[in-house]
């Protein structure tokens, strides 16, 4: 009686350590960088929704918002050894693991939001999520932030010699380093959760980064001036870990690819309606913003394209500014 006894004590302990990581695995880690109110929280939730109606509370998402689990690059680390489970994330980071993301930041490259979601949205695009695989990662969708746009407090900027001097943090990314030295910026890298000690410590000038951000991250309480530069469209990317999308049935992977699209929309009408918006805020809550000479900063970055030649086919970047 005491062995049968022992033994279903055992059978069920064993029972129960076998079935908690299944039910811990359900419960999948979400990260991003910015605030749940920005539109990666936006992508974030569009997503959550979604998996968790199509799979009917079977997964479930937790959601670490500002940097909870890391900056973007001990995310992404996260993803490739499994723990972290999602993330949304921007170029700037994907650059070190699939350095083929970078084209799409050169300056000037992609003219609008309607060309540079054309371009993803088509082969080009898709055949950079396929690249991921490789690097252990799944990318589900291309995300948005918008274009990006530079803040200062030293000065408005209307043209490339106003930008002359200005110490303006960038993240850790050599395409856009490498045209901010082109027009005499000094370009300083910097992780994401750093900057707003920074800004107000005077450490640094300023930043640059898409409406959706500037808004978001509250930076008109640190930041004087916004110009309107449009420099470099900002896509992000929706990612999984392939740890834990290459366990899953075919219908479940379905659903998570279904998930990322519908976070990537719900992205894409973050940054249309910040778009339409942001710029009105921004003047209210007390920043002075004012518009540039566009066509002297495209000339201003000009002669750092053969660099990027150097880096990318050169047919690649014609492809995408010939895109339709």
């Amino acid at each position: 009686m005491r062995k049968s006894w022992l033994a279903a004590g055992l059978f069920s302990a064993c029972a129960f350590a076998v079935a908690l990581p299944a039910t811990a695995q359900n419960t999948l880690k979400m990260a991003y960088a910015l605030s749940t109110s920005s539109h990666y929280g936006a992508g974030a939730e569009a997503l959550a929704k979604s998996i968790e109606a199509s799979s009917q509370g079977k997964y479930k998402v937790q959601q670490f918002a500002n940097s909870a689990l890391g900056g973007e690059r001990e995310v992404i680390e996260g993803l490739q050894i499994g723990t972290v489970d999602l993330a949304i994330v921007s170029t700037g980071a994907t650059l070190n693991f699939v350095p083929e993301t970078g084209v799409f930041d050169i300056p000037f490259l992609l003219r609008d939001l309607p060309h540079a979601r054309a371009v993803l949205d088509s082969k080009i695009g898709q055949d950079m999520l396929a690249k991921f695989p490789n690097r252990g990662i799944i990318a589900l969708a291309w995300g948005e932030q918008g274009f990006r746009h530079l803040t200062n407090n030293i000065r408005p900027v209307k043209t490339p010699a106003d930008a002359k001097g200005l110490k303006i943090r960038t993240t850790e990314n050599p395409i856009h380093i490498t045209a901010f030295r082109q027009i005499g910026i000094l370009p300083t890298p910097m992780a994401w959760p750093e900057v707003a000690t920074a800004l107000q410590q005077g450490t640094i000038d300023g930043q640059e980064n898409p409406l959706s951000v500037i808004t978001s991250a509250k930076l008109s309480q640190m930041q004087k001036y916004l110009s309107l530069t449009g420099h470099v469209y900002g896509p992000a990317l929706v990612l999984m870990s392939a740890n834990v999308y290459n366990g899953l049935s075919a219908a479940d992977k379905a659903n998570f690819d279904k998930a990322g699209k519908e976070a990537a929309a719900a992205m894409r009408a973050y940054v249309d309606n910040i778009e339409k918006t942001g710029v009105e805020q921004l003047k209210k809550e007390g920043m002075q913003v004012n518009e540039v000479d566009r066509a002297a900063f495209a000339a201003a970055v000009e002669p750092a394209y053969p660099e990027y030649y150097k880096k990318f086919d050169k047919k690649l970047i014609d492809a995408i500014r010939d895109t339709k």
